[in-house]
This record gives C-alpha cells, sequence and structure tokens, in this order.
C-alpha cells in the first residue's frame, strides 16, 4: 500500500460476487480456486464461471466438488468447470496438482483454510493451520508460477482475513514447539503469512505480468469455523461485534481482485469490502496491519517457505 489513498470501487461491504462479475468477459481465461466445493469457495467459483472463465475446483473432497459443479452447471448450463483433487496439507497432493497442470493459467484464487484447529500437525511437524492456509497455498502458487507467467497478466488473489490483526508471524516459532499452543493466534499468524506471501510474490513476478493481492472476504459463518462450539463461537460474536455477510457477499472481494479490470496493474495491496484498507487503527476490528506489510518480514518469509519445502 503507497502512500496514496487507498483504492475503491463502486462496490462495497454489502455487494455480492455476482454484482462484481456482471458485465466481465472471462471467456479464454482459466482459473483455479482452492477448497471450492464449500463456503465462499462455492461463490467465487460460480461467479467466475458465469462470466465465462473456464473454472477448475481444487478440492479435497473429489464427490464434494462435483456435487457443486453440477449445481452451478444447473443454474449456469453454459459453465464450463472441472474438479481436481488438492489437500493443501499434503505436499505430494499439491506437488501432483502442479505437475499435472498444463498451459497457462490466469487466475488463481487462494481461498481454501482452516481456521481454529486443535494442535495438529503434518508429518513434517508443522502446525496445521501454518502449513494449510500459508504453506501448502505457498507450494502450490510457485508451482503455478510457470503457468501463471505464460498467461500473460494473470492474477493471484490471496484470501486472508482480519484476524491477521492478532499476530505477526512469530519467525522464531512458527510451529509452537516451545509456546503454549493457542489457536487464534496460530490462525493469526497463517493469515499474516497470507498477506506477506502477496507482498512478496507482488515484488518478484511484476516482471512476469503476475498481479497478486490479499484480501479479507468478510464474517461468514460457513464451515470453516466448525471447530468452534457453539458458546466459542457465540462468544466470539459478541467480542468482535461481527456484522456477518452472505457467502455471496463474502466471495465479492474475491472476484474482485481476482478479475475485475478495476485492479488492472495492482498489485501487492490488502483489499476488504471491495476496497483497499486502510492502515489498521488500534481497537477498530478492520484495516490492515504494518506487521502484515512488512518487506523485511514478507521476504524472510518467502526464505522461510523454500527452506521447509526443500
Amino acid at each position: 500500500m503507497t502512500g496514496s489513498a487507498p483504492l475503491s470501487t463502486p462496490f462495497d461491504a454489502a455487494s455480492t460476487a455476482a454484482e462484481v462479475a456482471a458485465g466481465l468477459d472471462l471467456t479464454g481465461r482459466r482459473a483455479v480456486v482452492t477448497g471450492a466445493s464449500s463456503g465462499i469457495g462455492i461463490e467465487t467459483a460460480r461467479a467466475l464461471a458465469a462470466a465465462g472463465a473456464e473454472v477448475t475446483l481444487a478440492v479435497r473432497d473429489t464427490e464434494a466438488g462435483q456435487r457443486v459443479a453440477k449445481e452451478i452447471t444447473g443454474t449456469h448450463p453454459g459453465a464450463r468447470l472441472r474438479v481436481a483433487p488438492l489437500d493443501l496439507s499434503d505436499l505430494a497432493s499439491v506437488a501432483s496438482f502442479g505437475a499435472g497442470w498444463e498451459g497457462p493459467l490466469h487466475l488463481l484464487v487462494n481461498n481454501a483454510g482452516v481456521m481454529a484447529t486443535p494442535e495438529l500437525r503434518t508429518p513434517q511437524g508443522w502446525e496445521l493451520q501454518f502449513a494449510t492456509n500459508h504453506l501448502g497455498h505457498f507450494a502450490l502458487t510457485t508451482a503455478l508460477h510457470p503457468a501463471l507467467a505464460a498467461a500473460g497478466g494473470a492474477r493471484v488473489a490471496a484470501v486472508s482475513s482480519v484476524a491477521h490483526l492478532d499476530a505477526p508471524v512469530d519467525f522464531d516459532d512458527l510451529h509452537f514447539q516451545r509456546r503454549p499452543y493457542d489457536p487464534a493466534v496460530a490462525y493469526g499468524q497463517s493469515k499474516t503469512a497470507v498477506v506477506l506471501f502477496a507482498v512478496e510474490a507482488a515484488r518478484r513476478w511484476a516482471d512476469d505480468g503476475i498481479t497478486v493481492n490479499a484480501l479479507h472476504p468478510g464474517a461468514i459463518l460457513t464451515n470453516l469455523t466448525r471447530h468452534y462450539d457453539s458458546a466459542e463461537l457465540a462468544a466470539a460474536i459478541a467480542t468482535r461485534g461481527y456484522t456477518f455477510k452472505t457467502p455471496e457477499q463474502g466471495a465479492a472481494t474475491s472476484v474482485l481482485v481476482a478479475a475485475s479490470p478495476l485492479l488492472d496493474g495492482v498489485t501487492g495491496r490488502y483489499f476488504e469490502d471491495c476496497a483497499e484498507a486502510r492502515r489498521h487503527t488500534p481497537g477498530i476490528r478492520n484495516g490492515v496491519a504494518d506487521h502484515a506489510l512488512d518487506p523485511a518480514a514478507a521476504s524472510r518469509l518467502w526464505q522461510v517457505g523454500l527452506d521447509l519445502l526443500g
């Protein structure tokens, strides 16, 4: 984010993905949406497909993905949809997806994620939320870099969260091996990492014509909240004072970042409610934290990712 006024659009917190996509012609464009079998992933895929893009639903549960594809084609008979297996917590699955991709890729929406899980680890010993929300998407996006570069003007939309305000990346203890595990802190750290990834990818890939931006979709009650019990969820809602969006509204900022000509050439920024976010003001639950836009942290995190992935 530069020193100029944050970028605004005609859309806002109440806008839907379909409204953002209205009038777009994505014919000939190829898109991947991770986690497209539930929540805002479905609505992101629907809006892109309705605008003419060929959309690959990259999902853990391919049967659920097929059901979503059938449902979307039921309302948009001309939609071009593919379903492909992808488990972001499994590096072999990520590698297989990347190796199997052929041809250019114009739009990548890194949408999948987990939130507030109990303390779980991948076979490598990595904390699951960091591994899934950041490292899995880092591995996927870097694997797809040649396809994005080949597209000319490709876009990456990295779905973060307002929860990034809760925690910077703790480079000394990424995987909670020394500090007590806190699911909310782990989630916040993983979502800060998503923004830092966008900052560094934007810098590294500018000459390839690839733009990379992060976004907060808003508060939406989806399957993502499944690790909260009802009392925890009620307490979180009361504490944060959230105004909830529908999944269709929650997908709007993803579609804006991924496909709207209003953002042509815009890169390395963080969006919420269909506009570039302002810097966070303490005490207000919105905006983007300085720790998420720190170029030194972004560069360091990129190298950490390369080291961890070998």
